[in-house]
């Protein structure tokens, strides 16, 4: 049987050219406007079923199958909103929209679903429906949460979701897939401590708030080495401080904030760093005369594939990839993404495809950062046998 990756690649300098067009102009969270009518017109043309409007600027194309009798449906993800970035660099598909950048390859993985919808749209060797998915704001706006809390699944009741991530750490040619926790859940921290200003020569007559908050960012770092057990995986990580008073050297100020983040895998993890957090906080503050207030806002859940999924979604990997090629015992990464509220909604996995050094060597949300339009066939043909495997046709 022919690999949905040697079709592909018969248009693959159109998917190139759309890639690039979409990094040309990033757009925001739920401000996707430009992005969606692109998708839609393509989905058109090739013949699918368009729907437009959830989460603002999502869409979901609809594909039958040449036969409908499993009952069964594939749901395949994209995101499609950038990052609040300035570009730094100079070839000629960067970004012509100041502040904004595709520092996180979600142009190509709009492109990848892009070019497995077309695959599928024109080959419909499968026996069910594939909803395809393009989701706006990923980049802490929570687009899937909200897809998911205004129908998705109840409008287009795909029985299991599957999602690509570019992975600059792996080479082009392999993917990686675990089951259990692949990302982290992302809650965001603002601690303001209180005291009494004063003057800097004089500290016995004022309460110093930036002692006090010395105190509670060291003694935060008991929750991961002291709190939580040592075979979990937590960070506490306080990332901004500022005082009420800047630039002044004699001066103590009345408050001190502090901002940061807190990740975790598993929900008592997540709970006990929570409760320590506040009581380390108000507690520290108190001991040295002040007083603390803590502003926890829990973000996107803790990413978590399940094992059917995962496994289905490695064996696909290795039929088209090779065995060699396929990483099932990967280490879970601290970084967050709503995908997890599909997976809370559905069975499914999360799926890091190889990018490679190609694109000068960046990490993700680097302003040098740019997506490798080589693994768009087999990203995309990937997408496309998840379906057909998934739903074979008897």
């Amino acid at each position: 049987m022919t690999s949905p990756i040697d079709r592909i690649r018969s248009y693959h300098g159109e998917l190139t050219s759309v890639r690039r067009d979409i990094h040309a102009h990033p757009e925001l969270s739920f401000q996707e406007d430009r992005t969606s009518a692109l998708v839609a017109d393509k989905l058109t043309a090739w013949g699918i079923e368009v729907h437009r409007g959830l989460a603002k600027t999502g869409i979901v194309g609809v594909i039958p199958g040449k036969k409908k009798a499993s009952g069964r449906g594939i749901g395949l993800r994209a995101d499609m909103d950038c990052l609040p970035m300035h570009e730094k660099n100079n070839f000629d598909h960067r970004s012509r929209n100041e502040g904004r950048m595709h520092a996180c390859g979600h142009d190509g993985h709009t492109t990848m679903l892009l070019g497995a919808a077309r695959y599928l749209a024109e080959t419909r060797n499968f026996d069910g429906t594939a909803y395809l998915i393009f989701q706006p704001a990923e980049e802490g706006g929570g687009g899937g949460e909200v897809m998911v809390k205004e129908g998705l699944f109840e409008r287009f009741p795909a029985n299991e979701v599957y999602a690509l991530h570019n992975w600059p750490g792996l080479p082009p040619g392999k993917m990686a897939v675990r089951a259990g926790p692949v990302m982290a859940a992302t809650d965001e921290v603002q601690i303001t401590v209180h005291g009494r200003g004063g003057h800097g020569a004089m500290p016995h007559l004022a309460v110093d708030p930036v002692v006090a908050a010395a105190h509670i960012i060291t003694a935060l770092q008991s929750i991961a080495s002291r709190n939580v057990s040592p075979i979990e995986a937590v960070v506490v990580s306080i990332c901004s401080m500022a005082t009420s008073q800047v630039g002044v050297f004699n001066v103590i100020p009345d408050h001190v904030k502090l901002v940061g983040t807190v990740r975790s895998f598993q929900r008592e993890t997540r709970e006990l760093a929570e409760r320590r957090l506040r009581e380390i906080a108000t507690k520290t503050a108190e001991a040295l005369g002040a007083s603390a207030e803590v502003t926890y806002a829990r973000g996107y859940p803790a990413t978590v594939n399940s094992t059917r999924e995962a496994q289905f979604a490695a064996q696909v990997g290795k039929r088209l990839f090779g065995v060699d090629n396929v990483i099932t015992e990967h280490e879970p990464t601290m970084g967050g993404e709503d995908f997890s509220f599909m997976l809370q909604a559905r069975p499914g996995a999360y799926v890091f495809l190889g990018q490679g050094g190609a694109a000068g060597g960046c990490l993700l949300h680097n302003p040098n950062y740019d997506f490798n339009d080589e693994v768009i066939p087999l990203g995309a043909g990937y997408l496309a046998a998840l379906v057909e495997e998934a739903l074979p046709l008897k």
